[in-house]
């Protein structure tokens, strides 16, 4: 997946059962890749966030900020001093970054990366106080969620107005304050279009989602699956 060509990679610790042991061989084996290795935390605690980027990730994507505080607790969780607490230690992180570290907690506040999720509708009317946060670089939109907490279907795009408005405040406040706006969707075609409305951090599925789309196609095309014979062996 490294290799493939894609600007960056998110190591998924929300949903998806990997522990921290195999996010940090993801995150070297990203690295070795000449891709950047992100990590969408389980929760926005400081414990989870140093932990990954004390071994090796390039940057936080945390999920579900619904307020100023919460996104103030993003940062200083993940800046060192002045501009947060983060604490000073470990090998790892400097090493994914083939460098000393010394020459990382130099430069760290300049290079990771601090992403904020807004995907909830709470968020969404706070998003002119997250956003304004000194030191978050981007402000990820979770569609999914989003529109769950609206009341209605989770899905990751729809031409429901509140869904659609939303989406155009966060985008809107993101470029007012210099953050990239960006967004998950479910494909390349979606992702083709996000770029040209001007969004610039675009997830696309995941690798699950991809395996399993090119299983069924070929499953579909060999005429397998449901309501389909099967060779019994």
């Amino acid at each position: 997946m490294a290799r493939v060509g894609f600007d960056w990679l998110t190591v998924e610790l929300e949903h998806a059962p990997i522990d921290i042991e195999t996010a940090v061989q993801s995150f070297g084996a990203i690295a070795a890749g000449g891709c950047a290795p992100l990590v969408r935390v389980p929760w926005n605690t400081g414990e989870n966030i140093k932990r990954v980027l004390d071994n090796g990730a390039w940057g936080v994507v945390v999920p579900m900020v619904n307020s100023r505080a919460e996104a103030e607790a993003v940062v200083d969780a993940a800046r060192y001093q002045p501009l947060g607490n983060r604490s000073v230690g470990g090998q790892l992180h400097a090493a994914s970054f083939d460098t000393d570290p010394a020459t990382y907690y130099e430069r760290a506040n300049e290079e990771i990366l601090v992403v904020v999720m807004i995907e909830h509708v709470k968020g969404v009317e706070a998003a002119e106080a997250i956003i304004s946060v000194a030191g978050v670089d981007a402000v990820f939109i979770g569609p999914n969620d989003l529109s769950n907490s609206m009341g209605k279907k989770p899905v990751f795009d729809s031409d429901d107005r509140q869904f659609v408005e939303a989406l155009q405040h966060v985008y809107q406040t993101a470029r007012k304050h210099g953050v990239a706006p960006g967004i998950h969707v479910v494909d390349a075609a979606a992702a083709q279009r996000r770029l040209k409305e001007g969004w610039q951090f675009i997830a696309i599925t995941s690798e699950a989602g991809m395996m399993l789309a090119k299983a069924r196609e070929i499953a579909n095309t060999l005429g397998l699956g449901a309501g389909k014979g099967v060779a019994k062996y």
